[in-house]
């Protein structure tokens, strides 16, 4: 019998342990390799991600105050310019209602004047006519037959016709001065309908376009939660593959090559106990 047998079967039970070990561990080597290859591209692309919605959220937010105060803004202009209108509109309808009296004044004025020149007119002309009809002598107590005051420079007939003269220029320049507000009125008016316009037409696309953002944003926002699932269900599988694949405490090329030296060194044993020449 061989005395060695029993210490022989060992050695090569042992070596067929360690190349069975050795495949099972080139096995898991590749396994390792492969998911921590996947592991890390997910980690990464979903890294980027993240960082790439927090940016674009961070963006659209800002975006979103800012025209939140854009909207603001051109709505409390369009208030100004409601208030503007409003104060010029009252200031012109009394503007215009006392041009109005002073040309009807004026001209009730003129006719009134008119009427009393044509009365002092007609006096005088027929006092003239009647003094010179007259054959007797006019008392002593008079030097001249008695013709009124309408011959005189500042007679009352002239005095009127100044205050006719005044009242029609009154009238005209009143009539003028209403014009022309009236005209500046108008024009104001217009241009603030324009500006008004315009300033609705803006809010209308602030307003459309924050509310598409703030859409965008909810969706942003979504996506972010779901990428963030994704990120940390990737980072709680590199620490569970850590153990097994990372932190084996010696690398595989140094098990491999310890094991391949073991594996030598009991063949080596063996081929001794066999009586095999090792020289």
């Amino acid at each position: 019998d061989d005395p060695f047998k029993q210490v022989k079967k060992m050695i090569k039970d042992l070596i067929v342990r360690l190349l069975e070990e050795a495949n099972e561990e080139a096995e898991q080597k590749g396994w390792c390799d492969t998911e921590l290859s996947t592991n890390e591209q997910t980690r990464k692309e979903k890294t980027e991600a993240v960082e790439g919605l927090h940016a674009e959220i961070d963006e659209t937010e800002a975006s979103i105050a800012k025209l939140t105060k854009e909207v603001s803004d051109l709505s409390g202009q369009i208030q100004e310019l409601d208030a503007a209108v409003a104060k010029a509109t009252t200031l012109r309808n009394d503007e215009k209602a006392k041009n109005e009296e002073t040309i009807k004044d004026s001209k009730e004025a003129q006719v009134a004047v008119e009427q009393a020149l044509q009365v002092l007119k007609d006096f005088y002309a027929k006092a003239g006519e009647a003094t010179a009809l007259v054959q007797q002598e006019p008392p002593e107590i008079f030097d001249k037959p008695y013709q009124g005051m309408g011959g005189e420079s500042g007679g009352v007939i002239g005095m009127l016709e100044v205050i006719q003269s005044d009242f029609a220029r009154l009238e005209t320049e009143t009539k003028a001065a209403e014009s022309q507000a009236q005209a500046v009125y108008d024009k104001f008016t217009e241009d603030s309908s324009v500006d008004k316009a315009a300033k609705q037409k803006d809010v209308e696309y602030k307003s459309n376009k924050k509310e598409s953002e703030s859409e965008e944003l909810l969706e942003m926002k979504a996506d972010l939660e779901s990428t963030q699932k994704e990120l940390d269900a990737a980072l709680r599988y590199y620490e569970k593959l850590k153990p097994s694949c990372v932190d084996a405490g010696v690398s595989y090329e140094e098990r491999v090559a310890r094991r391949k030296e073991e594996i030598e060194s009991l063949q080596e044993a063996l081929r001794i106990l066999n009586g095999e020449d090792i020289a």
